[in-house]
């Protein structure tokens, strides 16, 4: 009796479909962002309409179902529930452009570092180290405090202190497979470095990147909701989930908890959603590391 080969894609196909969990992780997430990018049709009013006459209005169901404010509202009558909506755009926006920027600016210095070796690896790799020795949260908060509020700055300083991990990753995997065969053999057929770098290295190295790319969305989403609580984020005048926590904290002991609570739990379940997702391709496309875990 012979054994059926099942190509790679329909046994991760399968190993996806399987998971209960990541498929509701997915279909999660896929709400999440249509909310976002969907926010001006499917928030209820406007998040920086303020009614002083509905300050601190408790949730609908708190409300004898007759409030308007399905979660709520602030201190400032502002809706909680727009405010989640709008903050996720927010969210995903800096997430996944300071990911995009700082994987791209790692990608280029790896390839550098491991392809040339010399003076090049020397300099790349010290500047990696100098940036990992440093703490995220104070290397952000010192970028920010000097260059000022603001959304472009925060995603632009996110990605200056997230690109190392991405240069030491594709750095290794390049110096693993720049003696293979096939990339000597480009180098006797004359290709270029250029050539080498993009055609034959980067694409080894892009499954480990996707992966680490994976995990640092949520990471930064965080990084930004903690700027933005501490008001180091972006203006006031943008809505935030870090900002909607920062304002609901400020009453959540005088019994509006709702305020902190509801924008607290949505981004507790946009980071879960991605995590969850994460954790299955990192074990879906690098096996070994589920082994050693």
């Amino acid at each position: 009796m012979g054994f059926e080969y099942i190509p790679a894609e329909r046994q991760l196909l399968h190993s996806f479909l399987s998971n209960r969990l990541v498929l509701g992780a997915l279909a999660m997430l896929l709400l999440l962002v249509f909310m976002a990018i969907f926010a001006n049709w499917v928030a209820p009013v406007d998040p920086l309409e303020q009614t002083l006459r509905a300050r601190l209005k408790p949730p609908a169901w708190q409300d004898r179902g007759m409030s308007p404010y399905y979660l709520g509202t602030d201190r400032l009558g502002r809706d909680v529930l727009s405010n989640i909506i709008f903050g996720l755009r927010i969210s995903l926006l800096v997430g996944f452009f300071s990911v995009g920027i700082s994987m791209l600016i790692g990608l280029t210095l790896g390839l550098t570092a491991g392809y040339k070796r010399g003076f090049w690896e020397t300099f790349i790799m010290r500047a990696v180290d100098v940036q990992l020795s440093l703490p995220l949260i104070m290397v952000a908060l010192c970028f920010m405090v000097i260059f000022g509020q603001g959304l472009w700055k925060m995603i632009i300083v996110l990605a200056i202190t997230g690109w190392a991990e991405y240069a030491r990753t594709v750095r290794g995997t390049v110096l693993s497979i720049r003696e293979k065969e096939y990339v000597e053999s480009a180098h006797a057929l004359g290709f270029g470095p250029w050539t080498i770098m993009t055609k034959y290295l980067l694409i080894n190295a892009i499954t480990p990147v996707l992966v680490l790319s994976a995990v640092q969305v949520p990471r930064v989403i965080i990084l930004e909701a903690t700027l933005s609580f501490l008001g180091l984020g972006v203006p006031v005048t943008t809505p935030s989930i870090g900002l909607a926590i920062a304002r609901g904290y400020q009453v959540l002991f005088s019994g509006s908890w709702w305020a902190s609570i509801f924008p607290g739990l949505a981004l507790m379940l946009l980071v879960a959603c991605i995590n969850i997702l994460a954790d299955w391709l990192r074990d879906a496309l690098e096996p070994r590391s589920r082994e050693q875990v």
